[in-house]
């Protein structure tokens, strides 16, 4: 398979994963009082599905097996999301943050509004790192890896601060998030987070020059673009461009996603 082909699978499913579970989740912000639970229900039968397709895949190195293995994770992931957009799975904590809450007490309201989610985050981490070490492919772990990462990056700049914040997209059930987020200068963990996702992407593109294998070449062409991804996904945290419209146009309009900035997706 030509390794172009393998990119734009890897950016084509980024797009409609991400654009289902907008969608999802906007009519369900327009729906009864159990819509939200009720889709993250509907929607198990998916996460298992993407939790089998992780443990058959793993247990040898083909091109199918390599495909079937990052869809897979990202429906595990995109379970995990939707889980948590729908406020079903996120933390203790949810009242927005007090004005003029500082230091490690806002840092500590902050985890608690979005512990449960961090904590299944992890344990799903650990679950795909069972199943696949020592296994033939282990595209399944890299994959939720470069989310895993890019995700808790992108949280913590939320927090800390960076010039551009787009609420559009934030569900009503997590409408008290907002207040924990910052928008101002950039901080350490901006840089931080955009070199290494960015050496983590240059990593596996040096890997498809040296592939030994067709399965290789697939795999190593997917990480690098997700990680290429979610390399150019905080820097529209900081550069004004109107990435919500790869959205927008699918989604039913609500008037409760208004937002002054328009030029990051969370």
């Amino acid at each position: 398979m030509s390794p172009w082909l393998a990119a734009f699978i890897a950016v084509f499913s980024w797009w409609f994963f991400t654009g289902i579970i907008l969608l999802v989740v906007r009519r369900a912000d327009g729906g009864d009082a159990v819509a939200h639970g009720r889709n993250v229900f509907l929607a198990v039968p998916l996460l298992a599905l993407g939790a089998a397709a992780i443990v058959v895949s793993a247990q040898e190195l083909t091109v199918a097996n390599v495909h079937i293995a990052f869809l897979g994770t990202l429906m595990v992931w995109g379970w995990i999301e939707l889980a948590f957009l729908a406020g079903v799975i996120t933390g203790p904590e949810r009242r927005p943050c007090p004005p003029g809450l500082r230091g490690g007490d806002r840092f500590r309201r902050a985890w608690r509004t979005v512990s449960y989610h961090e904590l299944l985050l992890l344990f799903a981490l650990l679950a795909i790192l069972t199943i696949t070490r020592g296994a033939d492919n282990t595209v399944a772990f890299w994959t939720y890896l470069i989310l895993f990462v890019a995700r808790i990056s992108a949280k913590l700049n939320l927090y800390f601060g960076v010039p551009r914040i787009n609420t559009e997209f934030v569900p009503r059930p997590l409408a008290h998030l907002k207040s924990y987020f910052r928008q101002g200068p950039i901080t350490m963990a901006f840089p931080i987070g955009v070199t290494f996702l960015s050496i983590t992407a240059a990593c596996f593109a040096e890997r498809i020059v040296s592939a030994p294998s067709p399965e290789a070449l697939v795999g190593f062409t997917l990480l690098t673009a997700l990680a290429a991804l979610a390399t150019l996904e905080h820097w529209l945290m900081v550069v004004p461009l109107p990435d919500a419209k790869l959205w927008r146009w699918m989604l039913p309009d609500s008037p409760a996603y208004q937002a002054k900035d328009k030029t990051h997706e969370l």
